[in-house]
């Protein structure tokens, strides 16, 4: 399948492209080799091979949950900004304002 011009340009319009003449050509060429890859790829007999999410076996990676001191509030709050009754205090971010 061969991609035209127009096409290309109109890709471009619904993308919001501006492309240059050159642009316009090279990409023309370059979809057009990516479809007729596809299309050779349509003709390859897939009907004995199962679809497949992932060609690696899945393993879950993580550790179970174990309970450990954590960092006492007034080093955790050290730095902060602001802060107050043991809490991070930040502006608010719900603004009715555009």
């Amino acid at each position: 399948m061969t991609i035209s011009r127009e096409q290309v340009e109109h890709i471009a319009e619904l993308a919001r492209l501006a492309l240059t003449e050159e642009e316009i050509t090279l990409y023309a060429e370059q979809l057009s080799s990516i479809l007729a890859y596809v299309e050779q790829l349509r003709e390859l007999d897939t009907a004995a091979i199962p679809p497949t999410a992932s060609v690696l076996p899945l393993s879950n990676v993580l550790r179970p949950d174990e309970i450990a001191p954590s960092l006492p509030t007034a080093e955790a709050l050290a730095n902060a900004p602001d802060a107050a009754d043991g809490q991070f205090r930040v502006a608010a971010v719900l603004d009715e304002s555009p």
